[in-house]
């Protein structure tokens, strides 16, 4: 495939349909014919000898060869980017579109508070931030950067571990003076106590409660009547003094320093839960993505 002004202009194009979700929108941002959009996508695809897109009247997503080849070329195209935007300014510039996808947890605790101070050091930088549950389709849903909580499933994108944090079992003093204390993990299953469970978004299905010492892992089965998915939710319940639960360290800190809730089963302290930054290519990341990178990092303890 001979590699001229056209093929370059062609994966822009892919990049920008990506990004924007649609050929129009991609044509609006630059400045292109819709007709313009859909003609270089298709000697694109006739270059490359693959179908990149699969389109509907409602929708157009990327297909698996098509994913495969923008996973490869968005972190060059943004490195050109980096280099064009640092040429004469012997630094490199963070800018242009960011998009990230953001544990809801994470957004809520460490983001939120502590964005505008990092947009205003970034004054160049467009940052499209979505929080939800899931990972999903990563590439296929555009976005340079995920950091998210827990284990990385296997696939094709680079995880860097960027922390673990410890997993504690808590309630409010409150609860422990009405139900007692747990000693040692089987308590947990006495019908004395009641338990509040939350659900693993990639299973679908509650988390065990696991209680980890010297490299032995004790799982019980605590009674619950109910399992949530909501962070917020779940603290709630526990400052009400409605029972136990499994939470980690980096959520509660504030609530154990103020006394409101109370860590139990303290002999039990090695289970871990993992922060992740993962990216679809292990090009050297641009320079918007190290820029929040470290931004993220900087709000770690």
């Amino acid at each position: 495939m001979a590699f001229d002004e056209k093929t370059v202009n062609g994966m822009r194009v892919l990049a920008a349909i990506v990004d924007s979700g649609s050929f129009v929108r991609a044509g609006e941002a630059l400045t292109m014919s819709q007709s313009g959009v859909s003609r270089a996508v298709a000697r694109l695809e006739a270059r490359l000898n693959i179908r990149l897109f699969d389109r509907t009247t409602r929708k157009v997503s990327l297909t698996d060869e098509g994913r495969r080849f923008y996973a490869q070329i968005n972190p060059l195209l943004a490195g050109l980017e980096d280099a064009v935007a640092s040429a004469g300014e012997g630094a490199v510039v963070v800018r242009g579109r960011l998009r990230v996808n953001v544990d809801p947890l994470l957004a809520r605790l460490l983001l939120g508070p502590r964005l505008g101070a990092f947009l205003k050091q970034y004054p160049q930088l467009e940052l499209d931030l979505t929080v939800r549950d899931q990972l999903g389709d990563m590439v296929g849903d555009g976005f340079d950067l995920a950091v998210r909580l827990g284990h990385p499933q296997t696939s094709s994108l680079i995880a860097r571990k960027l922390m673990d944090t410890r997993v504690l079992t808590v309630a409010t003093p409150a609860y422990l003076r009405k139900h007692g204390t747990p000693n040692k993990p089987a308590d947990l299953e006495s019908p004395d106590h009641v338990c509040i469970h939350f659900r693993n978004p990639v299973t679908g299905r509650p988390f065990d409660w696991e209680f980890h010492r010297g490299g032995k892992v004790t799982i019980v089965h605590p009674r619950g009547q109910v399992t949530l998915n909501d962070p917020g939710t779940m603290e709630r319940m526990l400052l009400s003094g409605y029972g136990l639960a499994q939470v980690i360290d980096l959520a509660v800190q504030p609530l154990l320093r103020s006394g409101a809730l109370t860590p139990v089963l303290t002999a039990w302290p090695d289970e871990r839960f993992p922060l992740y930054a993962l990216y679809p290519s292990r090009q050297h990341p641009p320079a918007k993505t190290q820029a929040f990178l470290a931004f993220v990092q900087s709000l770690l303890p």
